[in-house]
């Protein structure tokens, strides 16, 4: 109790002092901010004012983390830009910095308050417990009886003691319950506010969902060179053994019509069929081409596949994202899948661009139209790129044409 007591004063105390210079420091350079507002220096200025004024609020914020036990978490929003009429207006439409600045005003009224009263009952109390220690050096005889004796006499200055330390229990609760009413007011402002913990806690899931994608897709690669490297070679070797098992057979003049070359010949199908089955499903779990040689090479690869003409137009892409570069190699694996099987196309295009932070992929073709976005393999493409935090438009007016457009956040 008594820790807890020495620390709520020791918060209190500076807020004597604190609480009218934060007040007069927001008032001044609230002033000086709204005369400059309607001028080209508003912004500019603008910025060393709250420099100082999240000076002191950091200070308080960890007066109050100290005294609440936990650390207030700083609600300011990372600023990149450099120019500073820019980042002066980026800054002041920061809610943190206007919570800053009403806390600077609050201060005043109620650091300085709370901070002077329980003070001054600190200060009572331990003036009462230590009465004979310093009261008989002011002796006071123009007091009423019952004080008089209390002040001027020893028996009496050790009954103030006594009644003093009856009373510290109920003066250490109210410093405490001073100092947590003041500290708890100041995590509230001075700490992120509802709105910024759900941007927060929307940017730390999203970075954790981004974790799980990125690790699925290194998952799947994983996969897809185990089967390649391993089942894919083995049924291979497998095929050339029983090859030349068959070679052995015929020269050994067996006819084709013997049983032992007819199961081997079939057990080299059946090696072939799974072999193709397998590569299917390698290529279904993460295409080796976009391993080997990137995006744009697999498109290309894509269309030459195609039954029907493909025009691709694919920049350099430079470093995408795998889980990215999987889910725009299916789109347009599907995409042209549905071009040639149901909107009767005799051509298509695809055009990838990469900016900045996005990775856009169009897919276009000259069918017949009316493409159901609701449908199954469309909605598929969708909840994938979604996924990602992509977004998909389907456009097929009746007639045609239908164009496919998705755009995936790629940041450099």
């Amino acid at each position: 109790m008594l820790r807890r007591t020495a620390r709520g004063l020791a918060y209190l105390l500076p807020s004597v002092l604190l609480g009218p210079v934060a007040f007069f420091w927001a008032l001044a350079g609230t002033l000086v901010s709204a005369l400059l507002s309607i001028t080209y220096l508003g912004p500019p200025v603008f910025l060393p004012i709250t420099w100082l004024t999240r000076l002191i609020a950091g200070l308080e914020r960890r007066r109050a983390g100290w005294l609440l036990g936990a650390r207030i978490e700083s609600p300011y929003e990372t600023v990149g830009a450099r120019n500073p009429w820019t980042r002066g207006r980026a800054i002041a439409r920061q809610a943190a910095t206007w919570r800053d600045l009403s806390w600077l005003v609050l201060m005043f009224p109620l650091g300085a308050g709370i901070g002077f009263v329980g003070s001054l009952v600190a200060v009572i109390t331990t003036a009462t417990v230590l009465a004979p220690v310093w009261l008989w050096s002011v002796p006071n005889p123009n007091l009423p009886p019952v004080p008089y004796w209390l002040f001027n006499s020893v028996p009496g200055r050790f009954v103030l003691t006594v009644i003093g330390l009856l009373l510290a229990p109920v003066a250490a609760w109210l410093v405490r319950r001073l100092s947590m009413l003041q500290a708890t007011i100041a995590g509230r402002l001075l700490g992120p506010g509802p709105r910024q913990r759900l941007e927060d806690r929307a940017t730390e899931l999203a970075n954790t969902r981004r974790r799980v994608i990125d690790a699925q897709a290194a998952e799947l690669q994983r996969i897809e060179r185990d089967l390649h490297d391993g089942a894919q070679a083995r049924i291979v070797a497998a095929g050339m053994t029983l090859a030349l098992t068959d070679r052995r057979l015929r020269l050994a003049g067996l006819e084709d019509e013997d049983p032992a070359r007819a199961g081997v010949q079939t057990a080299r199908r059946q090696l072939d069929d799974a072999l193709e089955e397998l590569r299917r499903l390698v290529r279904g779990i993460y295409p080796p081409i976009l391993t080997d040689r990137g995006l744009s090479a697999a498109l290309t690869a894509l269309a030459g596949d195609a039954p029907i003409p493909v025009l691709i137009r694919a920049d350099e892409t430079g470093k995408v994202p795998p889980a990215v570069e999987s889910a725009a190699y299916f789109v347009v694996a599907e995409a042209l899948a549905n071009a040639t099987k149901h909107s009767e196309a005799t051509e298509c295009s695809v055009v990838v661009l990469r900016t900045e932070d996005a990775l856009s992929v169009e897919v276009r073709d000259d069918g017949r139209g009316g493409a159901d976005p609701a449908g199954s393999g469309l909605d598929g493409l969708r909840r994938r790129v979604e996924a990602l935090d992509g977004t998909m438009i389907v456009t097929s007016p009746p007639g045609g044409p239908t164009v496919l457009l998705t755009e995936f956040p790629c940041a450099s």
